[in-house]
């Protein structure tokens, strides 16, 4: 399974459906560009079935209902959720991850920072980091837009934060833009000297989305009683065959670990309260985020293959028309 690109997809065009009872019509406005779609595009190792080919690709997106047979989900509603890269989609309530009525901030933060990015930040972070004041939390893709939130998070948690990203400009993102204490380039060389450097006495939780050899090496750095988060593994190119490396299980066991996995799906429950306080923090000055929107739905495939080679900036995303 490698990374799709924008040869793998094709454009079409197809008549709308009627809307039937208990559906809606949403004209989609921001398309989200996600790292999960690799695996729905290829074998459904994403904790998902494939996307069959010939199909449309799938996709969160934020849209505005325009016609609606459902008296729960009226016209003009906004809503971010199972949209697929459309222009239009027909929807139900089981479609719905979030709806508003009256946005807070714009639009397209309600696909980024209010959607599964910002939700996997804090409640990852928080429901499994469980971070107290004076730990040292390390974070893979720490200038991505889910690990520069998680680096924010932490220091208002009173944590220090240590970065992990691909480059020198990243680096001083980091640092300059999200508050890390420091940030590393693991590219640069040494990485598990430079993490000693950085953290003498090691680190206290490890929210990571990189997996492969960045995980061994930091997994390596934690403190007795450590909490790993893992909540990707970008890097690491297949899973069919298994990859093959270090083991892990002996520094589990001796360092005491708590190792767990996060899929943000199993927590929908609490997406409309952490919306909420996620919308605070922002609103507050506390948690700032970066997007880097694309015009058109033809420039998503090209997005996806950009968002693997790490020649994006925040949260992708690909703006309809206006996007408003």
């Amino acid at each position: 399974m490698g990374v799709p690109v924008p040869d793998d997809f094709a454009a079409d065009e197809a008549e709308l459906p009627p809307v039937g009872e208990g559906q809606f019509l949403v004209r989609n406005l921001y398309l989200s560009v996600d790292p999960a779609q690799r695996g729905w595009a290829a074998d459904g190792t994403n904790y998902a079935s494939p996307v069959p080919l010939g199909s449309v690709m799938r996709a969160l997106a934020v849209g505005v209902i325009e016609e609606s047979r459902d008296p729960d989900y009226p016209a003009g509603t906004h809503i971010y959720g199972w949209l697929g890269w459309q222009e239009y989609a027909v929807a139900t309530a089981a479609d719905v991850l979030t709806r508003w009525a009256e946005p807070r901030l714009p639009l397209s933060a309600y696909a980024g920072i209010l959607g599964i990015n910002g939700l996997t930040a804090y409640l990852a972070f928080h429901g499994l980091g469980r971070p107290l004041a004076g730990e040292t939390v390390l974070v893979s893709t720490a200038a991505g837009s889910v690990g520069s939130l998680v680096g924010q998070l932490a220091r208002a948690a009173g944590c220090r934060t240590i970065g992990l990203t691909g480059s020198d400009d990243k680096v001083a993102l980091c640092r300059e833009r999200f508050g890390y204490d420091a940030a590393i380039n693991y590219r640069s060389g040494d990485l598990a000297g430079a993490l000693q450097a950085a953290a003498p006495d090691g680190f206290d939780i490890f929210f990571d989305s990189a997996g492969g050899a960045i995980l061994d090496t930091g997994l390596r750095q934690m403190r007795p009683a450590g909490r790993i988060v893992q909540c990707g593994t970008a890097s690491v190119p297949a899973w069919s065959p298994p990859p093959e490396g270090l083991r892990n299980e002996r520094e589990v066991l001796t360092r005491r670990l708590i190792w767990s996995g996060f899929v943000i799906f199993d927590h929908a429950a609490k997406f409309g309260e952490t919306m909420i306080a996620l919308a605070d923090l922002v609103e507050s000055g506390a948690l700032t985020f970066d997007e880097d929107i694309r015009s058109g739905i033809e420039a998503a495939p090209q997005a996806l293959a950009d968002l693997y080679a790490g020649a994006n900036r925040g949260k992708t995303l690909i703006a309809l028309g206006d996007g408003a």
